[in-house]
């Protein structure tokens, strides 16, 4: 489909500024004449000559330019990406087919000169300025309409590839082209033509006068035409990366441009394409470190310097610990039992994240979680008390095969960066820490399933510590003073 498509547009393209040029000549050839004009044996001619070889001009370049650029276009057709030659020739297609076109005219130039020297030799030098006018006219169309109506080959070309330099040319080299096309060749064939008039010296004012204005009309109009379709093509590759920054900042990392051009603006599409990816995958890295050890963690990470070593902060800790895990893992498939731990987890994550709190580490069926560090919580208490709550309201509703016990410990703990510096992990070291794992160790054998030790009850606010009530005093496993036990009020 894009094949005949491109085809079609090339050959009525083409078709269309060849009759242009055509009828250029015949406007320009009626106004620049010196008197008395054109014999009659010079129009009869002519009238022949220029029906037949636009023609003919037209066959031959569908067939020579056409099919020639569809033939080195064929890797698309193929389904297949093209080689390092095949994306150049591909790229330079729009050239040839301009090159073709000059070729033609440039042939027309010499046959209408030579019927003008033979038939009328007083035109000659008329004939052969207005020929090659139209000429330069046919040209510069058939390169700016070939670059646009090849664009989707352009692009498939360029797809996926990074140039470190142009591939068709840069943007100066662009530039020059079309102002020689648009102004530089048109000014002159307007100097030429004021130097034969002055050279032959028998042509009226008002001859001249009509001639002037009739070449200046063509230059303002084809210079127009140029200017235009040069704008649309330095500006349209601009304007795409524009509207993609648009789309970044607004978080779509995901999007791409088609890079269709084969100068710098393409070089500038191609490096934004680069640029979105590796922004696409600092992200995805960002998000999966964030799931790995945390958003918090992972912000505090990037925002200072990776570190071994940490700083004293008071928080309080929330330890989780299933219970029964053996036997659950020797009486099921190991898939279920997957299962059901990642619904289990997922009711201590999403409580958790619910109090601003961290889920600092999975150790195989329990979870370690953290309220005040890496981000500081003022009421870090409150929220771990909360959580601990909603955790085993949810967990005897949700996931009843799950029974966990729950600690809650407040205090002050060393947080930071532990390990070597090719590998650390995030974590916090102290007492608390020692007293939640005891503490849920006790919660396992209580109706609640949930303990917390009286000094977070007394961090707390007290809308939180009137849920809750001192039970006994304990010496923990591994410490020397007691420990006042606290559950919460039935």
């Amino acid at each position: 489909m894009l094949r005949r498509r491109v085809q079609g547009l090339l050959t009525g393209t083409l078709i269309a500024t060849n009759v242009i040029g055509a009828l250029v000549v015949v406007g320009l050839a009626a106004l620049l004449m010196p008197a008395p004009g054109m014999s009659g044996d010079l129009v009869r001619v002519t009238a022949i000559a220029v029906p037949v070889y636009v023609v003919s001009a037209v066959v031959v370049g569908a067939l020579w330019g056409t099919r020639g650029a569809l033939r080195t276009l064929r890797w698309a057709a193929e389904g297949r990406a093209p080689t390092d030659e095949e994306r150049v020739a591909s790229l330079r297609v729009p050239l040839r087919l301009t090159l073709v076109q000059a070729v033609l005219w440039g042939i027309a130039t010499v046959v209408f000169g030579v019927l003008a020297a033979l038939v009328q030799p007083r035109v000659v030098l008329t004939e052969l300025l207005v020929v090659a006018f139209a000429g330069v006219v046919v040209c510069a169309i058939a390169y700016l309409a070939g670059e646009f109506i090849l664009r989707p080959y352009a692009a498939l070309a360029l797809a996926g590839t990074s140039p470190a330099r142009p591939l068709s040319g840069g943007v100066n080299l662009r530039m020059l082209l079309f102002w020689c096309l648009g102004t530089g060749v048109p000014v002159a064939g307007l100097v030429v033509t004021a130097v034969l008039a002055w050279v032959r010296g028998d042509v009226s004012t008002t001859k001249l006068a009509i001639s002037v204005i009739a070449l200046g009309l063509v230059v303002l109009c084809f210079g127009l035409l140029v200017t235009v379709f040069t704008a649309r093509a330095v500006v349209n590759p601009i304007r795409s990366v524009q509207h993609a920054l648009g789309r970044v900042r607004a978080g779509d990392f995901t999007v791409e441009i088609p890079v269709y051009d084969g100068t710098e603006l393409g070089l500038l599409q191609a490096g934004f394409n680069g640029m979105a990816a590796g922004l696409a995958e600092r992200e995805r890295l960002r998000d999966l470190f964030g799931r790995h050890v945390g958003e918090d963690v992972a912000s505090e990470a990037m925002r200072t310097s990776a570190e071994l070593g940490g700083t004293v902060r008071t928080v309080s800790v929330l330890f989780v610990d299933l219970i029964g895990s053996t036997a659950l893992a020797a009486s099921r498939p190991p898939e279920e039992v997957v299962g059901l731990l990642n619904r289990f987890f997922a009711v201590v994550v999403d409580e958790v994240d619910r109090n601003h709190g961290l889920v600092n580490k999975f150790v195989g069926d329990a979870a370690l979680a953290i309220f005040g560090a890496p981000v500081l919580l003022e009421d870090h208490a409150t929220l771990a008390l909360a959580a601990g709550r909603a955790i085993a309201r949810r967990l005897a509703a949700e996931v009843p095969e799950c029974p966990a016990g729950i600690g809650v410990a407040t205090g002050e703990v060393v947080a930071g960066n532990v390990g070597d510096p090719r590998r650390f992990e995030y974590t916090v070291i102290g007492d608390p820490v020692n007293e939640a794992a005891r503490l849920t160790e006790l919660a396992k054998n209580v109706e609640a399933r949930l303990l917390a030790s009286w000094t977070a009850i007394e961090s707390a606010a007290e809308s939180e510590a009137a849920w809750w009530k001192a039970t006994e005093d304990v010496t923990l496993r591994g410490r020397t003073r007691p420990t006042t036990l606290a559950t919460p009020k039935s």
